[in-house]
């Protein structure tokens, strides 16, 4: 059911939209890292997720989150927590988690310190800002597995989501202590140089052709391929080392590409 509160409709930005249009509707929601609280309050506006819990470890951002969550007149479906990661989050509060607006390595220390939290979530739905690669391997290691992804380009910049559920990962299993210690053992049906390419562009995204992953490819090369000249034009030692680590990346961008036909 939408509830349209007094501050009328809320409108997102195309990268929270993609978030947003993740959520498995009836989804009770912990939104982690809530910044201004707009997702959080669209998701509740539009009978999405029928309560939300929008936590963030910032003392300003909650305190904005909160100003707009009762401007909009939803105090009653949207709860704020001060909140470092899922350290203020009780087991069974809900049952979707979106992670987005910070880098990939802080997203994976979020999720290793509360993994057993976040495996008690049926989707999880992230938004790494850096450090994409090792960030879905970190997810595929640790038993999530990825079944949802999208992308999109706004302001110059592109973004990448994806959704993801505990137990269709390599290991299929919860990692072991609830530091979620990686489990590298398991393997898939994909061989390792497939999996190493879908860590780097997504498999969905790959699969899909997706058209905004097409346009980061062909921007990326362009920029390698400059680096690379200059690399070369340096004859140094140093410069050989990256310059080999640019070829390799290019070599892994044409093999994205024939996905493409």
């Amino acid at each position: 059911m939408e509830r349209k509160g007094p501050g009328g409709s809320v409108a997102l930005s195309g990268r929270l939209r993609m978030l947003a249009d993740m959520v498995t509707p009836g989804s009770r929601l912990v939104d982690v890292g809530c910044d201004h609280g707009f997702l959080s309050i669209y998701l509740v506006q539009e009978g999405a997720c029928p309560t939300v819990l929008a936590m963030d470890v910032r003392e300003g951002p909650l305190a904005a989150a909160k100003r707009h969550v009762e401007a909009y007149g939803l105090g009653e479906y949207i709860t704020l927590r001060l909140s470092d990661g899922l350290g203020a989050y009780r087991a069974g509060e809900a049952e979707a988690l979106v992670c987005a607006g910070m880098g990939g390595r802080l997203m994976e220390r979020i999720l290793r310190e509360g993994m057993d939290l976040a495996w008690g979530m049926r989707e999880v739905i992230l938004q790494p800002q850096s450090e994409i690669p090792q960030f879905r391997a970190f997810l595929r290691e640790a038993g999530f597995g990825i079944v949802q992804e999208d992308a999109i380009r706004e302001d110059g910049k592109y973004y990448f989501a994806m959704k993801a559920r505990p137990g269709a990962g390599d290991s299929g299993q919860m990692p072991a202590g609830r530091g979620g210690e990686r489990d590298a053992a398991g393997g898939g049906a994909e061989d390792a140089g497939t999996r190493e390419l879908y860590d780097l562009f997504g498999e969905h995204l790959l699969k899909r052709r997706h058209p905004v992953l097409f346009a980061y490819l062909r921007q990326r090369r362009s920029y390698l391929g400059r680096l690379g000249a200059d690399l070369e034009a340096a004859g140094s030692a140093r410069a050989d080392g990256r310059l080999e680590e640019v070829r390799r990346e290019l070599a892994q961008i044409e093999e994205a590409f024939c996905r493409y036909g």
